[in-house]
């Protein structure tokens, strides 16, 4: 399957992340955005809470000259993050009262919070879903129609 060198990059760095035990909700440097961002921290100043889904003032200025990071605009980062954070069992915006999961690097936690944001990524790019594997499953005259390669 073909994919864009920006999805194909925050794959890369999510299932590294994952497997290397960098994947933290709770740090901006090593939450979604924060990985597919190779490990900075600069986009938290596109918005003024973490989670949220409106651009501040400096967020806005880099949205409306078209900036994008690692191929991501500040509009699309602040949704994969709210998605992920939303994913993993977050009250959002992050705030220490709201409520959020017992152990957030838990890896069902993580996982389920990766699946939604790469759904969304396979989504912004326009193409079928990397994590769909029910094509996996269907058959045709008792044999898998789709072989695993």
């Amino acid at each position: 399957m073909e994919t864009s060198t920006r999805l194909g990059s925050a794959l890369k760095k999510l299932y590294t992340a994952f497997h290397n035990n960098t994947l933290n909700p709770e740090c901006c440097k090593q939450c979604a955005v924060g990985n597919i961002l190779s490990h900075t921290d600069n986009w938290k100043h596109l918005s003024d809470s973490h989670g949220a889904l409106e651009l501040n003032y400096i967020g806005k200025v880099h949205q409306t000259l078209g900036r994008k990071f690692n191929g991501y605009s500040p509009i699309e980062l602040l949704k994969i993050e709210h998605i992920f954070l939303k994913a993993c069992g977050y009250q959002l915006p992050l705030h220490y009262k709201n409520k959020k999961p017992k152990n957030p690097t838990d890896k069902t936690i993580l996982f389920n919070g990766l699946y939604a944001v790469i759904s969304f990524l396979c989504e912004l790019d326009e193409i079928a879903n990397v994590m769909d594997y029910t094509k996996l499953f269907e058959v045709e005259n008792d044999k898998p129609k789709y072989e695993l390669t």
